[in-house]
């Protein structure tokens, strides 16, 4: 099979796991490369309903094995807490299945700390973060201010590299924000408590994916959020703080010299978003309280309400020109299912002008949608498992996507368990 990326296409919330859960039948290895437990990958398989947040979605098979890589935003106290409510859930998580890059850096509790203290200074200009430390963290990794997960063996080191750690980011947190400090009590319990019992499945992944690669294993790597939430390419600054892109996927995965074979790009049949920042196509009323019931839109991780609107064409080919998407994964189209006539957003007019193509930042909170409509099927497609089960005017509705967008959709989901799959 080689290798293969599945990425968001838009602001994240695609349905990725949904996908990366289906297609681990054809894999050997899963990789999740970027991102942190800021955000939530909803699977639902034969043993029930999972949010996961840092897992990788290949965790419910039991011959797959797992990797958190080394672009991995790694919260051993988030993880901890994820390995035991999956493993109460008779889902086996062991060092033959998990494996942590000894090369990804540990979320630190005053990250999260840090999150939440900006978000308060920002007041109404905050940027939507869910708080976990994500951004803190990822300013600390490239000012060479984090601790890599494979110190936790060498102990004398790491004690004396997290007190000066530790003193740096004291003056920050008391005289910026006039937090309390922390205490070396206080990480040595952090340690105690998490990441001692993380520190069985850190590796030397780089090694193991080299070996797999020679053996002729496959892999799959799992992305977090979407294109529009990419650091350099996504809706500045209302984006995370990692690359979201498949072209990072080796390098985050600990593997820089494999390059996927595949990218499978996720994009649900109408468009939601969670957080801050322009969303051009956002409906508001009674129209979006209807999506949002009939999709059950609320946030893996916060239970946030998602803002919806109809898919939106221009985000969307923008998101598959710089994921380099091979074909598409569409998602969720049963949600659409009780509408009449199905919105698109085709164009965007921004200054009185038209145009087809995503706009640079600053641009976007003048843009408004051109909103065309596509024909409604009104009827329950839940069962469809072939492309001629679906009515026509739901084939019509995918081919106008494919076209618009300049790739094949390969899968259809029409329902949120397994095997709810048209694959062309």
């Amino acid at each position: 099979m080689g290798s293969c990326a599945v990425v968001g296409i838009n602001w994240g919330d695609e349905g990725k796991g949904r996908m990366v859960d289906l297609l681990t039948n054809d894999y050997d290895v899963v990789v999740r490369y970027q991102g942190g437990g800021n955000a939530g990958h909803t699977v639902v398989n034969d043993k029930g309903k999972f949010a996961l947040h840092l897992l990788p979605s290949g965790v419910f098979r039991d011959d797959v094995v797992n990797i958190l890589g080394s672009g991995v935003a790694l919260d051993p106290e988030n993880l901890w807490k994820e390995i035991e409510d999956v493993s109460s859930r008779c889902v086996s998580i062991t060092p033959d299945n998990l494996k942590i890059s000894d090369r990804a850096s540990l979320l630190m509790p005053w990250h999260r700390d840090l999150d939440e203290l900006e978000e308060v200074r920002l007041a109404d200009k905050k940027y939507g973060s869910t708080k976990q430390g994500i951004a803190p963290f990822y300013s600390d990794k490239y000012q060479k201010k984090t601790v890599m997960a494979g110190e936790l063996f060498y102990p004398d080191k790491l004690r004396d590299h997290l007190k000066e750690l530790m003193d740096w980011k004291n003056l920050i947190l008391t005289a910026v924000y006039g937090a309390e400090p922390y205490t070396m009590e206080m990480l040595e319990k952090w340690l105690e408590e998490y990441c001692s019992k993380i520190k069985p499945f850190v590796c030397d992944t780089g090694t193991y994916l080299r070996e797999a690669q020679k053996n002729g294993k496959s892999i799959l790597f799992e992305a977090q959020l979407g294109a529009l939430r990419d650091l350099d390419y996504g809706i500045y600054p209302y984006t995370t703080s990692s690359t979201t892109l498949a072209s990072f996927a080796g390098t985050g995965a600990g593997a820089p010299y494999i390059r996927p074979d595949e990218v499978i790009g996720v994009v649900k049949a109408y468009s939601t978003c969670v957080g801050e920042g322009p969303f051009i196509g956002e409906m508001s009323g009674e129209e979006a309280e209807q999506l949002r019931e009939a999709g059950v839109e609320y946030g893996a991780k916060t239970g946030r309400p998602r803002r919806v609107g109809p898919i939106d064409i221009v985000a969307t080919r923008y998101g598959v020109e710089v994921q380099g998407a091979t074909c598409i994964a569409i998602t969720k189209l049963d949600v659409l299912s009780y509408m009449d006539e199905i919105p698109v957003c085709t164009n965007y007019r921004i200054n009185g002008e038209i145009t087809d193509r995503f706009p640079f930042p600053a641009l976007l909170e003048s843009a408004e949608p051109v909103i065309e409509y596509a024909r409604g099927w009104k009827c329950d497609i839940t069962s469809a498992r072939k492309w001629e089960d679906l009515p026509v005017a739901a084939q019509q509705y995918i081919e106008m996507i494919e076209q618009s967008v300049g790739c094949p959709a390969k899968y259809i989901s029409v329902g949120a368990e397994r095997d709810s799959i048209v694959i062309r």
